[in-house]
């Protein structure tokens, strides 16, 4: 007898449901929306903009299917295109009266049409890659010079400050190219700031030169070392795609692809993007940070702040609006700058545990900090994030004491969310080096919804193909091996759409193949079945030896394609990588659909026969008969 105690049973049905209820919202398509999200670090997206949005739509008479909201972004679904246009021109005038100053990014979008039940349950449907769903292509080139000599010059400065400390004379410092030369009228005072920039600055190279007709002055040249330069170029790779990560949320793409691309490109593919010209402005857009002194004085005038509040700030000021919308003037004169901030990190003070954010400064940055706080102790300083000319105050805590070390805390009336964010915009609010678009690809939707169509029909044809033969060659056992086939496509869409993967057209490939390679795990258990019929074995015992004997086989040639799938994953990127994880995922679901599966099919058709006298297999050969 051939039967699956009953967990085996309710792990079976339970895979299948689960499995149905995942894969579903595929089924449902998508339909128009619009994303809100804001566009300066000031203003947060919170439960008052969402009903802000809703009650515009309601004053425009303007019906939605959907209001949904998340830490970044409001997204209103839609039924029709026109409705959504309309939506976005009377969301876009309700929230930026002023389209100079603009305050939220209002994208057009693109949302599941799954009812709200799947959603409830996180069943929502696998994004499509740029080549499925149309969008835009971009091939980013980082300047790494660019880093290299922005560093070489704020080190520069850095010396200028060093010396001056150590009280060093010098004649001067300077750049050439990509060294730092530094000139001493005495070896003397050359060899003390080389002993001094050694313990300083480890990450310059020093030697000495004195060119020909210079006889007066003693030369020192500063190079970067192999290894802080590759630590810089790393470093500015990865800010840009932080900072573009971040900006792109604006865009309200579902699944962006932003990835480095050999030594100094970075790959942004935005799937769903059509308007060309606003990516580019986005990924073009360059941020720097400021600190500058408040005004408290005029601050706290209420006929002054009236005035600036109307365009009318006193002289040598500047009229902003603090988080928490409190007003304040702001000096024009700028007393430090990002260039000098090396780390922001979020984290508590370790006096009163309040949520808390960690700078460090370079050296001039701490010399110049040090300064600037010992001569403001009791004063506000406001650090501002300045974009196209037009800058917004992050934080303006008070200077509670002179702070040397170059290790900055700012804290006060902060929760653990904010903290994180201001240290996230004081981190990657500017690139780290300039970048120019060197490549650009638009595809349109059309493009897509073809390729989709391409691929659907090569699979459901290969599918069809599968099915017939298997029917046909194995009778009742291949029938069973189709619905273990079906429900292995099932269990692949079903992790694919709970893991939120992009499905491309190199993925639609790998399912593809996946079929062909699952239904080798029920060709290899059907014919040891055969075997074990021709050897005599009783069609009870047949089976059972069948699916046990054949297990082996089948596990050796799924780890040894597994062991091939799992190295183009790490090894692999781009349309690679896509194939390797839906080639990885459709090897693990075969597995069971193939062996576990099928079997309680087998079990619930066959294993309750106790006088079982053939199987639906297909024709048996046996050794010595002749067939006519």
């Amino acid at each position: 007898m051939n039967r699956f105690p009953l967990w085996k049973n309710a792990l079976i049905a339970v895979t299948l449901v689960l499995g149905l209820l995942y894969t579903l919202p595929n089924f449902f398509g998508e339909v128009p929306a619009v994303q809100v999200s804001s566009i300066k670090a000031t203003i947060k997206v919170d439960t008052q903009l969402l009903s802000r949005v809703e009650d515009t739509l309601k004053t425009a008479a303007i019906a939605h299917t959907g209001l949904f909201a998340d830490q970044h972004s409001i997204r209103v679904r839609l039924a029709d295109t026109d409705t959504q246009l309309k939506a976005k021109d009377v969301i876009e005038k309700a929230l930026n009266p002023d389209p100079s100053d603009s305050s939220y990014s209002v994208a057009l979008n693109l949302l599941s049409a799954s009812p709200s039940w799947l959603t409830g349950i996180h069943a929502l449907p696998m994004y499509l890659g740029l080549d499925l769903r149309g969008g835009v292509h971009f091939l980013l080139q980082v300047d790494m010079k660019g880093a290299l000599t922005k560093r070489l010059d704020s080190t520069g400065a850095d010396l200028r400050s060093l010396l001056r400390d150590k009280n060093i004379r010098h004649g001067g410092i300077g750049r050439e190219r990509e060294t730092i030369v530094i000139k001493f009228r005495d070896a003397d005072s050359r060899d003390k700031a080389r002993g001094v920039i050694a313990d300083a600055q480890p990450d310059l190279d020093l030697t000495d030169r004195q060119d020909a007709g210079d006889s007066g002055d003693f030369k020192l040249t500063a190079t970067l070392k192999q290894t802080a330069e590759k630590r810089i170029q790393e470093f500015a790779i990865k800010q840009n795609i932080t900072t573009l990560h971040n900006r792109i949320n604006e865009l309200g793409v579902a699944e962006p692809v932003i990835q480095q691309q050999g030594a100094d490109r970075i790959v942004v593919q935005l799937p769903g993007v059509q308007d060309t010209a606003k990516a580019k402005d986005i990924l073009g857009r360059t941020a720097t940070l400021e600190l500058r002194m408040v005004d408290d004085e005029s601050s706290g005038n209420a006929s002054v702040m009236e005035l600036a509040a109307k365009g009318q700030p006193p002289v040598s000021t500047e009229y902003y609006v603090e988080r928490g919308g409190r007003p304040l003037l702001v000096r024009k004169q700028v007393m430090l700058t990002g260039e000098r901030l090396t780390d922001a990190q979020a984290g508590f003070d370790s006096q009163t545990q309040e949520p808390a954010v960690h700078l460090t400064l370079d050296s001039a940055g701490a010399r110049i900090f040090k300064d600037l706080t010992r001569d403001n102790v009791g004063k506000r300083m406001a650090i501002l994030l300045v974009e196209k000319g037009k800058g917004e105050v992050v934080t303006a805590p008070v200077i509670r004491t002179e702070i040397g070390g170059g290790r900055v805390q700012i804290s006060g009336r902060m929760s653990t969310v904010e903290a994180n964010d201001v240290a996230l915009l004081l981190r990657a609010g500017s690139l780290a080096a300039p970048m120019e678009i060197i490549e650009e690809r638009t595809i349109g939707p059309s493009l897509g919804a073809d390729n989709i169509a391409k691929g659907f029909n090569s699979t459901m044809w290969g599918f069809i193909a599968i099915a017939v033969f298997m029917t046909i060659y194995y009778l009742l056992f291949g029938f069973v091996s189709v619905v273990a086939l079906s429900a292995n496509l099932l269990f692949l869409v079903a992790l694919l759409s709970l893991l939120q993967a992009t499905l491309t057209l190199p993925g639609i490939a790998a399912i593809a193949l996946t079929l062909g390679m699952a239904i080798d795990a029920n060709v290899l258990i059907n014919e040891r079945v055969r075997e074990e019929l021709r050897g005599g074995n009783t069609p009870q015992a047949a089976i059972t030896a069948g699916y046990e004997r054949a297990w082996a086989t089948i596990l050796d040639s799924n780890v040894t394609t597994l062991i091939a799938g799992v190295a183009l994953l790490i090894f692999g990127s781009g349309p690679v990588r896509g194939f390797a994880v839906v080639h990885c995922l459709g090897i693990l679901t075969s597995m069971f659909s193939s062996v576990v599966l099928s079997r309680g099919l087998i079990n619930l058709i066959y294993g309750r026969r106790r006088k079982l006298m053939s199987l639906s297999i297909g024709q048996i050969w046996k050794p010595g008969v002749k067939t006519k």
